[in-house]
């Protein structure tokens, strides 16, 4: 059974950093793509950037050159480095990784404030 436990959302300034992690178990054979979708209030829910086993990466354009993505395929972790943070940012952080299935996490809350 795939877990998802993400954690490092929370409140921050705009043009402040956060950082997210997502820990997944449940694979003994990893997780061929990671990542991060977004769901703000009275929203659809929108990837904001994956990444798959082999490094190969998709980032929403609204985020490119502000957020990285990492991961680390021994630990099964995943990490969204969030910089230059706007309010149109704010949002529940979903992890996402795809293992035959796709599995979600709870989401994690972050807020920018102007």
């Amino acid at each position: 059974q795939v877990q998802l436990v993400e954690s490092g959302g929370g409140l921050v300034q705009a043009g402040g950093s956060l950082r997210l992690s997502c820990a997944a178990s449940g694979s003994i054979f990893g997780f061929n793509v990671m990542g991060w979708y977004r769901q703000a209030p009275g929203k659809q829910r929108e990837l904001v950037a994956t990444m798959t086993r082999t490094s190969s990466i998709n980032y929403a354009d609204s985020v490119k050159g502000r957020f990285t993505i990492s991961r680390d395929n021994v630990k099964n972790t995943v990490y969204l480095q969030m910089n230059s943070l706007k309010p149109e940012d704010t949002a529940v952080y979903i992890c996402y990784v795809h293992y035959g299935l796709a599995y979600w996490g709870q989401g994690t809350q972050v807020t920018v404030s102007s």
